[in-house]
């Protein structure tokens, strides 16, 4: 046979006629990447900050049409969010009937993996008719998880039909990832989710692609790099810190020889990715390390957090910061840093960043504030006046890292330095017992009253390390600021600026950022974080929405400077050029943990190109064909029984199980249709999984099983499993990744051990003794597990399963109009029971609404009155401290037997 040949001038039509339909302009590489996605299916691994939603919005774009079945699954969502407001979807019905109606009206459909696995096992889904399906986050695809279930089914319903030549449409799947350090994790880890998605090519595109460089090169905002120096004091802490830290590392290293630590060195220790780093080498292993080395690896956590705040923060918030672990208490649990000569040194320079010699309060400011005002006040205006350009008419975009550095420059730029730092050091409770002369003017003016009442809401003081970033004040929630140059200021711009007066006045503070609302009259500094609430695409909305001439990168961030290069190259012609200023401390750790998120990334890539080079790829992996599931699904073994009639075949059945409906939020659904076991998707009331007409399991993971049996949800589904079903089990599950013990630190519950748990249990099994307990240590024990039950007996009866729960009548899907975790909370409260929790559910409108209603109203919805009572008390009620007398006369008994029995002796 002879090769076919493609004619090139017809390729290039079909080309050209493609990018006349595309509605949202593309650079040359990104119409390079539409272009395989578009041909082949395959998955698409881009640089972070190389933001795939033009291409989605495009690939969307081609496929809107009705006649057309495109399903999206596993964006974020804020991803679902930006495409439907694009697009102006409607979101999909939450009842099963109507849902089928809108995937037969075809279109693009945003859908939750664990509904539309739900509806493809009910068949709701037109599967023959699916254009394709594209998959968001592909980093997150494994094979045991809901995404690659939705997707086998969808394989296995809609693939080349033999009988009529493989001329029967198949569908596409498509898939995008961000993160390429998250396929480096684990062995053949690019492989397998390659596997899971039922993709054959893979496409990698980082930063230093020729294209990329090439395209991004046309055209380049002028960028000004600012090093800023240290002062003194903060060279020397940062020296201390790394020391201590480096300490730390090597007593870990020291102490656990056997483990695998190779990614945990100093320069990781800095980076944000750690915890992750740290959580994926010791998760398996928590439990079987000592007391020591626990206290290593939270000391580091917390050293991490004041190299980072060094960095962020002002003097006085780290001088708050450091006082907190110069305690006795810090001391006990402690592994021995504190006593380090660096770390007196660190206690003391902390200290004299925040007081003079004096003992004064005279903190020192921020080196990059000084920075900031000059580029503001002096730089900036200088440029404009060089260009001849109009000042009022000028846009600076200040972007940083969080909320609370938002908030720190807003109060800088507002109040001015000394007044900033006072202020904070009455909102940290730093105790100043003199100031130095500059601040004595202040003092009187200072609300004082203001800050007291702002006290209860800052949480600074008591959050923990490792969350420092979680734990916010009320005013340092905000991600973005709108300010302008105050009268004064604007009239003299030209002239110094004094450290006392603030230059910089608010316009306004809003939630939603809308730049078009906004006066011309003034220049506009907007303030903003790298990721809006962590969406992605927040940058590249206020860079189009703002258009600045001038952005000042108060951070560092991979992301943020790519996303701003393409900002860059998608600017017309005719626009002038945005000019960056790039503040960065010079020979620090946060220019350093730059250049390491830099190379993990480069280093990640170069691994996945080699990976690529040796990659083999089975022509069958798309699952076209039926050559893919005839060879991943088990089957039993066929040898012939002689002894029935001769050895003729009996026809088998497939073995199926019932399955609850909430069950679709674990892995072990998935796993057991891999093995080849059907699954039949029903809200049954007894049990989680039925296996046979006599086998019901009901199956717990640690917490949910500590919670059942303190609440004594368990003993009651116990009792109903044994009077429906002759072999109830209790199937005990373990997360895979986590030791398959119950001892130690991985019962995390305050007031329940190991010991309690195995307590209750045995209680159980005495007042159950037909109630079978099985341990499994993981969702693939599981499956594995199931399958050996259901060999060589009858399927259950759904009708059957139903019956026994009385709810036969409602709709299977009902449960999904509630948000799973308030109805799982609402479960829990005092005084909700089965039978009102589905009145309450649907009669309240939210949490807030509930916690405003009065008794009457309440008794009204829950139809009683003693459940009503108890159910307003657990919301109104304060409680009371417990009776301190009480317990002396407990503990004067105990006393009083302790004398009788010396007496006796």
């Amino acid at each position: 046979m002879e090769p076919v040949t493609e004619d090139p001038i017809a390729s290039d039509a079909e080309e050209a006629q493609m990018f006349a339909d595309i509605k949202y302009p593309l650079l040359s590489f990104e119409k390079q990447i539409f272009i395989d996605a578009f041909e082949k299916e395959a998955l698409v691994i881009m640089a972070k900050g190389i933001n795939y939603n033009n291409i989605i919005s495009n690939l969307l774009w081609i496929y809107r049409d009705p006649a057309n079945l495109v399903l999206v699954i596993n964006s974020s969502d804020h991803e679902e969010k930006y495409f439907t407001e694009r697009f102006n979807l409607t979101p999909l019905p939450t009842l099963g009937a109507d849902r089928e109606k809108s995937y037969l009206e075809g279109g693009v459909h945003f859908v939750s993996t664990r509904i539309l696995v739900v509806d493809l096992l009910k068949n709701r889904v037109p599967i023959s008719h699916i254009t394709g399906v594209i998959v968001l986050r592909a980093h997150t695809v494994l094979e045991s998880c809901q995404e690659a279930f939705a997707l086998r089914l969808y394989r296995q319903n809609n693939k080349n039909c033999m009988e009529c030549g493989g001329q029967h449409h198949t569908g596409f799947v498509k898939a995008f990832s961000n993160s390429p350090i998250s396929f480096t994790f684990g062995f053949y880890q690019v492989e397998k989710v390659m596997r899971a998605l039922f993709v054959t090519e893979l496409f990698l595109w980082p930063r230093f692609h020729g294209a990329v460089i090439q395209s991004l090169k046309s055209r380049q905002a002028h960028v000004e790099e600012l090093h800023v120096p240290l002062t003194t004091n903060m060279s020397y802490i940062q020296t201390c810190l790394l020391d201590i830290i480096n300490y730390t590392v090597k007593q870990l290293k020291s102490t656990n020889r056997t483990l695998d630590m190779q990614e945990i060195t100093t320069e990781n220790c800095i980076t944000k990715k750690f915890h992750k780093i740290l959580q994926s080498q010791l998760d398996s292993v928590w439990h079987q390390l000592s007391t020591r080395t626990k206290e290593y690896i939270q000391d580091l956590k917390v050293l991490r957090s004041m190299t980072v705040n060094l960095i962020h923060s002002d003097s006085v918030s780290f001088y708050s910061l450091v006082s907190k672990y110069r305690t006795p208490e810090y001391a006990k649990i402690n592994s021995g840093w504190i006593l380090l000569d660096s770390a007196e040194q660190l206690f003391r320079l902390s200290r004299g960043r925040v007081f003079n010699h004096k003992q004064e309060f005279d903190p020192e400011p921020c080196p990059k504030w000084k920075c900031l005002s000059d580029l503001l006040l002096k730089d900036i205006p200088d440029e404009i006046k060089k260009k001849d350009g109009n000042i009022y008419k000028t846009k600076i975009l200040i972007l940083c890292q969080d909320t609370r550095t938002c908030s720190q420059l807003n109060h800088y730029l507002t109040m001015g330095s000394n007044k900033y730092l006072f202020y904070t050091a009455f909102k940290r409770d730093v105790t100043v017992n003199a100031v130095s002369s500059k601040y004595s003017q202040l003092k009187k003016t200072m609300p004082t009253d203001n800050i007291k009442k702002e006290k209860p809401a800052t949480n600074e003081n008591n959050d923990d390390d490792n969350n420092d970033e979680e734990e916010l004040n009320l005013d340092e929630t905000k991600s973005n600021y709108v300010l302008t140059l105050t009268q004064v200021a604007s009239q003299s711009y030209e002239k110094e600026d004094n450290d006392d007066e603030s230059m910089f006045e608010p316009i306004s503070q809003m939630d939603n950022l809308d730049i078009t609302q906004l006066e011309m009259e003034k220049p506009i500094i907007c303030i903003q974080t790298f990721k809006e609430n962590g969406c992605n695409f927040s940058l590249e909305k206020t860079l189009e929405a703002l258009r600045p001439e001038y952005i000042i990168l108060y951070h560092s961030d991979i992301a943020a400077v790519r996303q701003i290069e393409l900002y860059e190259c998608r600017k017309k012609p005719e626009e002038s050029e945005t000019k960056v200023y790039f503040l960065i401390y010079d020979k620090t750790v946060e220019e350093q943990a730059y250049l390491t998120t830099l190379k993990r990334e480069k280093l990640a890539f170069e691994l996945l190109i080699q990976t690529k080079s040796v990659m083999v790829v089975p022509s069958y992996q798309d699952g076209k064909s039926e050559e893919y599931f005839n060879l991943n699904v088990e089957h039993d073994d066929n040898s012939v029984d002689t002894r029935k009639a001769g050895g003729q075949n009996q026809q088998k059945e497939k073995p199926v199980v019932i399955v609850d409906m909430r069950e679709f939020r674990s892995d072990l659904p998935a796993l057991l249709h891999k093995k080849g076991i059907n699954i039949e998707p029903v809200t049954i009331a007894i049990g989680d999984y039925i296996l046979t007409s006599e086998i019901c399991v009901e199956r717990k993971s640690i917490s949910d099983l500590i919670g059942s049996l303190n609440s004594g949800r368990l003993y009651t589904q116990c009792t109903q499993m044994c009077r429906n079903y002759s072999r109830p089990i209790l199937l005990i599950e373990f997360d895979q990744n986590k030791p398959f013990n119950l001892q130690g630190h991985f019962v995390s519950s305050t007031d329940t051990s190991g010991a309690d748990v195995q307590q209750k249990l045995q209680l159980l099994t005495i007042h159950f003794p037909r109630l079978k307990l099985v341990w499994s240590p993981s969702p693939y024990a599981t499956a594995e597990l199931f399958y050996e039950l259901k060999q060589g007996r009858k399927n259950p009866n759904v009708q059957e399963a139903l019956a026994l729960s009385g709810d036969s009548t409602a709709d299977d899907m009902n449960y999904e109009r509630y948000n799973i975790l308030v109805h799982d909370f609402v479960q829990k409260l005092p005084g909700v029971t089965t039978k009102n929790l589905a009145r309450i559910m649907n009669r309240g409108i939210s949490l807030d609404h509930l916690i405003t209603l009065p008794q009457e109203e309440l008794q009204t919805m829950m139809e009683n009155k003693h459940e009503a009572d108890t159910l307003f008390s657990i919301l109104h009620t304060k409680p009371k401290p417990i009776d301190s007398n009480k317990d002396e006369k407990h503990f004067g008994k105990k006393r009083l037997t302790g004398k009788l029995f010396r007496s006796k002796k």
